[in-house]
């Protein structure tokens, strides 16, 4: 199967090549103005999104290994249990490591 996509882009209309020019260094300055607090802003909102990714990854990794060892010894629910709290151990630890990065920004 093959696709096709094909863009009308008539309606864009300008006056001269120095117009585009113009755009193009206007939004390059707008991006390289970008106040440091702002991009201060930006880095801990990246580090404070990705926080609650780690943690819940950090505690189905614990729990699927539990159940896996469970299913393979038969010793249900042990290992489970023992796993789960290394994964919620490991995503407070992810809490930790974030705030402490966050703090060095």
């Amino acid at each position: 199967m093959n696709f096709t996509l094909t863009c009308n882009l008539s309606f864009v209309r300008f006056r001269s090549f120095n117009s585009i020019w113009f755009r193009i260094v206007s939004v390059r300055e707008g991006v390289i103005s970008m106040k440091r607090e702002t991009r201060r802003t930006f880095k801990e909102m990246a580090y404070f999104s990705s926080l609650g990714i780690s943690v819940a990854l950090a505690i189905f990794i614990g729990l699927g290994i539990g159940v896996w060892l469970d299913r393979k010894f038969g010793t249900s629910p042990w290992l489970t249990l023992i796993f789960l709290v290394f994964g919620i151990v490991a995503g407070f630890r992810n809490i930790a490591l974030v705030i402490k990065r966050a703090r060095k920004l």
